[in-house]
């Protein structure tokens, strides 16, 4: 534990206190995103390849202190879902250290020129990449994130005030330690990364009203009470999903054997995660050779089936869905089931219920997934392929700090990339603007 010192310390603070407490982590935070903004690329590479191996080389005590929060997550009657969001395995925790690794060996997305131009008076106009600045994170379960979010944020030049849920506070704590005493080694500002010292719900507040403007964008990452929270609450912008309702859609021309393992894989893999299936879509003109065995497989697995009345009528063994159903994020091995009339029966369905997230075809047929593609509003579309690879990581990206489905500066996997803006750099050579 000797790397660890420090680590899970919380405040129960009056209300006034907890103010003073967050607006200075803010202006904190903002000093070290100046730093962390003039710091170079090797720097920040440095800082990262620290962090992944001080994560390797304290393992046993990643692993102690999740145990810890599991214990307690236990007595609190956590669903199975989220302690398995919640818990650090050995694999786990090495595949954390990897995708440190991962984003450290990016390409650096700051400074870069975007695009350059000269215009008919003269001047040589640039459009190069630069941090957003202070960027808060509010998360719940899942301890990596407090890895992947702080990593992307170091690699995109900003600085993160992460705030994670009570149910990892011992577990993010001990990471957050770790990232802080690898910056502390690279000689970057340790405070780039700060973890609100409180599970005290207030503090969200505080970093939602920008905390007299040191924090320039907000990330939600968790269900969907906490989203809808930030999204209406917020004073700064945000970058966030609301829920993942995503759906496969089957026309039947792919080999049955390999549709059942594409959806037990995209339902059951992990079901906690937000690019888990949760709605499987049949063509009515496949449903009568390949519900049955599509349906035998899931249950054979352990998944409960909620049907439309048509799907039902050729597998009775399913329960009968309602229209909630089509609304809901499962996050448990429950899927929902319909039978749609064709590729414009999904569309359809997927117009209506889709949350934007990751949406999927299995076809063998290219001109049927071309539409798919082209009328399918969603941050990610896949096709032939398991929906559990909806991930900034599996993406190429190391990390994720998310999967944003709105329409404004970022959609889809949310890597350090993703983390940076841009500004303007005019050159001239005297010009002076007549009139």
């Amino acid at each position: 534990m000797r790397h660890l010192v420090g680590m899970n310390k919380q405040s129960p603070l009056l209300p006034n206190a907890l103010a003073t407490q967050m607006i200075e982590i803010s202006k904190r935070a903002r000093a070290a995103a100046t730093r962390l903004g003039l710091a170079s690329a090797g720097e920040r590479t440095d800082a990262l390849m620290g962090m992944a191996r001080l994560v390797r080389e304290n393992k046993a005590a990643l692993m102690e202190a999740n145990a810890r929060d599991m214990e307690e997550a236990r007595t609190k009657g956590l669903t199975p879902a989220l302690l398995d969001r919640l818990e650090l395995t050995g694999a786990r925790i090495d595949a954390m250290a990897d995708g440190l690794e991962t984003v450290a060996k990016l390409d650096d997305p700051v400074g870069r020129e975007l695009a350059r131009w000269s215009v008919p008076s003269g001047l040589d106009i640039a459009r190069v990449s630069t941090p957003l600045g202070v960027i808060g994170i509010i998360y719940e379960s899942r301890p990596n994130v407090t890895a992947d979010a702080g990593a992307l944020c170091i690699r995109s030049g900003n600085a993160a005030i992460l705030r994670g849920g009570s149910e990892s506070t011992h577990s993010s704590g001990a990471i957050a330690d770790l990232l802080r005493q690898a910056l502390k080694a690279a000689g970057l500002p340790e405070d780039a990364i700060q973890k609100v010292p409180t599970t005290d719900r207030a503090a969200v507040g505080h970093m939602l009203s920008g905390l007299g403007g040191n924090v320039d964008v907000v990330v939600p990452r968790g269900g969907r009470s906490l989203v809808e929270r930030v999204q209406a609450d917020a004073r700064v912008p945000v970058i966030g999903h609301l829920e993942g309702l995503v759906h496969i859609y089957l026309d039947g021309s792919l080999p049955l054997d390999q549709s059942i393992e594409i959806i037990l894989n995209a339902k059951l893999r992990r079901t906690g995660i937000c690019g888990a299936l949760e709605t499987l879509l049949i063509d009515t003109k496949a449903a009568a050779s390949q519900l049955a065995p599509i349906a035998q497989a899931l249950q054979s697995a352990g998944c409960q089936l909620r049907a439309d009345a048509r799907a039902r009528s050729i597998f009775p063994g399913m329960d009968a869905a309602d229209e909630a159903d089509w609304r809901t994020e499962y996050l448990a091995p429950t899927l929902a089931v319909k039978l749609v009339d064709g590729l414009d029966g999904a569309l359809e369905h997927i117009a209506t219920y889709g949350s934007g997230h990751t949406e999927c075809i299995l076809t063998t047929d290219e001109d049927t997934a071309a539409r798919f593609f082209a009328e399918v509003d969603a941050g990610i579309i896949m096709h032939n392929a398991s929906t559990q690879f909806a991930d900034g990581g599996e993406f190429g990206m190391g990390a994720e700090i998310g999967i944003a489905t709105g329409r404004v500066h970022a959609r889809g996997p949310v890597g350090a990339e993703q983390l940076t803006l841009f500004k303007y750099i005019v050159r001239g050579t005297g010009q002076t603007r007549d009139g």
